[in-house]
Parts: structure tokens; sequence; C-alpha cells
């Protein structure tokens, strides 16, 4: 995205932020293509067939944004990682109300690349990795928010670290770190302690 439409997204956000129904109309194209490129990550990582398609993940998102009541949003990174919560949030209630939970109390294994990317293999249990996320949060809010950020919603260290408002080397320690104890909880060893 161009700095000019970087700056037409933050003031359009905090136009709607302060209840200006226009400015969300307006928004919305300009945002389409990074919900939507974050949505099929998602759904890249789903199994074949999975009822939940990109474009209702994406709808069902903004439906949900637009239930959301004067934001005072900062960015177009705060707008995109308040997405990349929602997502999770409906992939997660979606899965459990499928009840693709747990199969034979076995969690699914989570692996993470070099390059410092998240990647779920396509079997894994979402409501697991959901319940680790929950855990690391009460263990480290902002470690579980940066992996939230990059993982789900797609923002790279920069911009994580602007919306933590923390620096980009908190971050690449925060995510290293995060990345390490969710492998951990989700292989199930406990022998290294948690």
């Amino acid at each position: 995205m161009a700095n000019s439409s970087a700056h037409e997204v933050t003031g359009l956000l905090q136009a709607w932020g302060r209840g200006d129904e226009e400015a969300l109309r307006k928004l919305t194209p300009l945002v389409y293509r990074e919900l939507r490129q974050a949505a099929r990550r998602y759904m890249a990582e789903e199994r074949p067939g999975h009822v939940l398609q990109t474009t209702a993940l994406i709808h069902e998102t903004y439906l949900r944004l637009v239930g959301v009541q004067k934001v005072s949003w900062q960015n177009r990174a705060h707008f995109l990682a308040m997405c990349a919560q929602l997502m999770r949030r409906i992939l997660t209630d979606f899965a459990r109300s499928r009840g693709y939970q747990k199969r034979s109390g076995k969690v699914a294994r989570v692996s993470f690349d070099e390059a410092l990317l998240v990647s779920l293999q396509k079997d894994t249990d979402l409501a697991a990795l959901d319940e680790a996320m929950n855990k690391l949060a009460v263990m480290d809010e902002r470690k579980s928010r940066v992996v939230e950020m990059r993982f789900f919603g797609g923002l790279d260290v920069k911009e994580t670290a602007e919306v933590l408002k923390v620096s980009p080397d908190t971050v690449m320690r925060d995510w290293k770190m995060a990345k390490v104890w969710l492998l951990r909880e989700l292989s199930g060893d406990e022998s290294r302690g948690s």
C-alpha cells in the first residue's frame, strides 16, 4: 500500500471511529485486498472442503467490525491487528461449533519455519492453537498479541511494533520466544517446563 493510501486509510479509520459512516464506505475498498490476503492465508491452512470460504470469513469479519462502536483507530496497522483478532475468533468459534476439537485426546503439532513465519500444518487443531494462545496471553499478553498480529494479521515487524508501541527488536524477541513456547505447548512437551 502506497504512503498516500496509508495516510488516506488512517484518515478514513479515524473518521469512521468518530461515527462517519461515509468514511466506512470509502474505506472498505481500500482495505479489502489486505483482508482478503489475510483470510486466504488462514483458509489455506484449513482442511480441503472446509465449509467456511475466504469471502465468508472476510464478510463475517466486516460484520463484526461494523458492530464495533467508536473505536479510536490509530492507523492501518491497528485496524489490521483488530481484523486479525476477529478472524482468529471467527475461525476458532467455527471450529468449535463444528466439533473439530481435539481428536482422540491428541494435540496436533504446529511447525514454525526459520523465516519467523508461523505455518500451521493442514491438520492443525485451531481450537488447540487458540487454547495455547490464551494460555500465552495469561503469561505474557504482549507476546500473544505479537503472534496474533504477525500470524493472523500478516503484519510485519515494524507494523507490529507500531501498534504495540515497542521497538522492532522487542517484537522480534517476543516473536521468537512465543514461537518456542507455542511449539512446546502444542507438542505436549512438558519436559522443558512452561
